[in-house]
């Protein structure tokens, strides 16, 4: 990997790849366990190919293998994106918690702009599975003693410009880079004694994968030390 790009964006495909890496150091013995959990969760949420670099900089050629990570940007993130922005779309526009909680996460589409409001409750907005009716959705929380909590996936930029006063907005996700293709999401809006949080996680689907994943791996292992 060339080390004047530091910066530039990993796709699925570089990630995949620094995974089966370790999966191969693990199955030599060159990863415990603990080890490769860490730098496995630590593959699926690199951004760049500085973040992934050092994930395999300290296993052996026969175990990184001969190819090294690709510097193009693969085509296929853009078009993977592209089928989750559907504009023309209105989408949902609307979350309302009066000291209960409302909920909007799975198959499911989010307007350009999206209102929270929890007065003593608290709302979860997660974007994971969910569809976008414009490259760009600006979510408004309006929060009184309650909390909103927005769960993105990898890759999607956030912009966070809330403010709160005997509270807080978390702005651990502001400002990095999204992937090319992909949505943009822009979180305001006003929590008095009550907080907003922005997390980034996998969907579903890859967390499922990840864990299905080291249960074989441990149970392969295991096979081995019965035999």
């Amino acid at each position: 990997m060339t080390e004047d790009l530091p910066e530039l964006r990993a796709s699925d495909t570089d990630r995949e790849r620094v995974a089966e890496i370790l999966r191969d150091a693990l199955a030599e013995g060159r990863l415990a366990m603990e080890e490769f959990d860490e730098r496995l969760d630590a593959t699926y949420k690199a951004r760049t190919y500085g973040e992934l670099e050092p994930l395999t900089a300290d296993l052996p050629p026969a175990a990184a293998g001969s190819a090294p990570l690709s510097l193009r940007k693969e085509s296929g993130a853009p078009a993977r994106w592209a089928e989750r922005i559907v504009s023309g779309t209105e989408g949902s526009a609307v979350g309302l918690s009066l000291m209960g909680g409302f909920q909007r996460k799975g198959r499911w589409t989010i307007g350009r702009r999206f209102t929270a409001a929890c007065l003593m409750g608290g709302g979860q907005i997660d974007l994971r599975e969910a569809n976008f009716a414009g490259p760009e959705v600006v979510i408004s929380c309006w929060v009184l003693m309650g909390g909103v909590n927005i769960v993105v996936p990898p890759g999607v930029e956030v912009d966070v410009r809330g403010l709160g006063i005997m509270g807080g907005f978390d702005a651990r996700e502001d400002g990095a880079p999204g992937e090319p293709g992909a949505p943009r999401v822009v979180v305001r809006g006003l929590a008095l004694m009550g907080g907003v949080s922005v997390e980034r996680k996998l969907p579903r689907a890859e967390r499922r994968r990840v864990k299905e994943e080291r249960r074989r791996i441990a149970d392969d292992g295991r096979k081995e030390l019965d035999d």
